[in-house]
């Protein structure tokens, strides 16, 4: 029996195979792959966090892929109701072949792939966000065809965003920054370059990408004040790329709150390709889903 693959974080696998999903990706948006591998096949896509790009995308993959996807809310099924993650990973075991999930705590999603015999994938925690920031990674390769590129970010260095990117920058040979208040530092800044707002002006002519996300995350509607107020000199605006490189390409994950980390203008701004980032979504997942499955 082949060893169970899940995807829970980017650094759970090698340069190696991520180079393998991201080629496969590429297969998948050029046409060259067999349409539908997955007839027959049904995945459990759980999700207590409601999602619009994390929803279609991987719903329209898997069954585009030829298989069937079953959309369950936490309403939906009894995880939500007292039930135990073991009892639901095995459950949901006897019946699909795939599972995705997006949730809360990364504890959760490593328990439900312990005890599921199927493999689990990511669909965002707390903590990582592993298929977006690979998705994003095949986008950077697609605008600059190389990733030894100085990549900023600006925002909440605490957020699974970040620490998923900081994964990416030491897999993928990155220089990465990130810009954050004292508050919101990144919890593992070994490999990277923490700078504050007065750095930002000097440093931004140097960037090949800068990236942003919502300062307020779901779950820290409660905090929406307090971070606006510490977040606010980190926007990505018109002033702050006065002095940026011509090609420089700016990203942000979706959805974005204009005005907050990002003005309207920059985001509509030709060099902006978040709905480039959001389209290549549907061809990363459809790679990663065919990885875990053992087609790649």
């Amino acid at each position: 029996m082949n060893k169970k693959i899940d995807f829970l974080r980017l650094k759970d696998f090698s340069l190696i195979e991520l180079h393998k999903i991201l080629a496969k990706a590429k297969e998948l948006k050029a046409g060259l792959v067999r349409p539908q591998p997955f007839v027959g096949k049904t995945m459990a896509m759980v999700f207590e966090k409601p999602s619009t790009r994390t929803r279609v995308s991987f719903e329209t993959g898997f069954f585009e892929l030829g298989g069937h996807p079953i959309f369950l809310s936490a309403n939906d099924i009894q995880i939500g109701h007292g039930e135990t993650i073991e009892d639901t990973a095995r459950t949901l075991s006897e019946y699909v072949d795939l599972i995705m999930i997006r949730t809360f705590a990364h504890s959760k999603i490593k328990k439900l792939a312990q005890f599921s015999t199927v493999p689990v994938i990511n669909g965002l925690t707390d903590l990582y966000h592993p298929a977006q920031v690979l998705s994003d990674i095949y986008t950077v390769i697609e605008e600059k065809g190389r990733t030894d590129i100085r990549f900023l970010y600006i925002g909440d260095g605490s957020n699974n965003m970040a620490n998923s990117l900081i994964d990416v920058a030491e897999i993928f040979g990155m220089k990465m920054y990130v810009a954050s208040p004292t508050d919101y530092e990144p919890h593992n800044s070994k490999n990277i370059e923490i700078v504050k707002a007065k750095d930002l002006a000097g440093l931004v002519g140097n960037m090949d990408v800068i990236y942003t996300d919502v300062w307020t995350s779901m779950g820290q509607e409660d905090e929406g004040g307090e971070r606006f107020k510490a977040l606010k000199e980190y926007q990505v605006n018109s002033l702050l790329l006065e002095n940026a490189k011509d090609d420089i390409i700016i990203m942000h994950c979706l959805p974005a709150h204009r005005g907050e980390e990002i003005t309207a203008e920059i985001l509509e701004r030709h060099n902006s390709i978040v709905f480039k980032q959001a389209g290549n979504r549907l061809y990363v997942q459809k790679a990663i889903m065919l990885y875990c499955m053992g087609e790649v």
